[in-house]
């Protein structure tokens, strides 16, 4: 198989990725590290280019605090938007496919039905608009690319939402967790298994595509999910969105329909309780 490069690489998807493939022995894969491949560094990306040569690249890079995004917009722009344009541009002159991941906030969220991949997007939060401008910018610019949307993504790297539950919950007696957001939970390792396979398919089916768990939860499901398979006790309540006021405004719904993924690439996804009880058993021998 021909060279992967991974942008991007330490954070959670980043190290799944490295993770899945140390255990598959898969061994033409390469993650630079942020200050060989910045992706806003021009010359950077060329030496990168010139020295992996990759057939894929796979862009794991992104500016996630969405909160913080509200304020930081120009950085979440030049990480988001312009650094999925320059590894477009270096990937378009070296015949290099892109594998970029997105987000299932491109979605504006106001209707209960699973979004489709041509289902309008109308992110209503800087960081939804700096990832649509991102995927806009791919497209724009190469014919080669596999735009992956995923959502509520988390693992035993980096900071998330289990992660943070657990440590919570074993130091609290009581949380207040938002129940009328709704959507999937993703394990990223899952997600990382899936863009190896669509890699090693060497399908040309290049366009945008959903990935997720199967499944639906509210952010409270899943907690409590959290708290049972770990054995946590903790007294978690529900409560509205309007009793947790945030910098920026979620989806109440962002569920999003796999149809075309699974069908494309023949792949079965994991429901989303099952890969988290994987999860937090891996957790325990960290």
């Amino acid at each position: 198989m021909s060279n992967i490069v991974v942008f991007g690489a330490s954070g959670q998807l980043g190290q799944c990725l490295k993770t899945f493939t140390e255990k598959n022995g898969i061994t033409n894969i390469y993650f630079p590290s942020e200050t060989e491949a910045n992706i806003l560094d021009d010359e950077a990306l060329k030496k990168v280019f010139e020295t992996y040569k990759p057939a894929y690249s796979i862009n794991c890079a992104a500016y996630t605090a969405v909160d913080k995004a509200e304020d930081d917009r120009e950085m979440a722009v030049k990480i988001n938007e312009t650094g999925a344009a320059n590894l477009a541009r270096h990937c378009a002159a070296t015949d290099s496919v892109l594998v970029h991941v997105s987000t299932d906030f491109v979605f504006k969220g106001d209707v209960p039905l699973p979004r489709v991949e041509d289902d309008l997007a109308e992110p209503i939060n800087v960081y939804g608009v700096t990832k649509l401008d991102g995927e806009l910018a791919i497209i724009k610019t190469l014919k080669k690319y596999f735009i992956l949307r995923t959502s509520w993504l988390y693992s035993e790297f980096g900071n998330n939402f289990v992660k943070t539950m657990l440590k919570l919950g074993a130091e609290r007696d009581e949380l207040k967790i938002i129940a009328d957001q709704t959507g999937t939970p993703t394990y990223a390792m899952d997600l990382a298994a899936c863009i190896l396979h669509i890699i090693q398919s060497n399908s040309e089916a290049y366009g945008v595509y959903h990935y997720s768990n199967e499944g639906v939860a509210s952010w409270y499901d899943f907690a409590k999910a959290i708290f049972d398979i770990s054995g946590t006790s903790v007294k978690t309540l529900p409560i509205k969105t309007s009793d947790y006021v945030t910098k920026a405004v979620r989806p109440t719904y962002s569920v999003m329909d796999k149809s075309k993924i699974k069908q494309t690439f023949n792949i079965e996804i994991p429901y989303w309780r099952d890969s988290l009880i994987t999860c937090i058993d891996r957790l325990k021998t960290i």
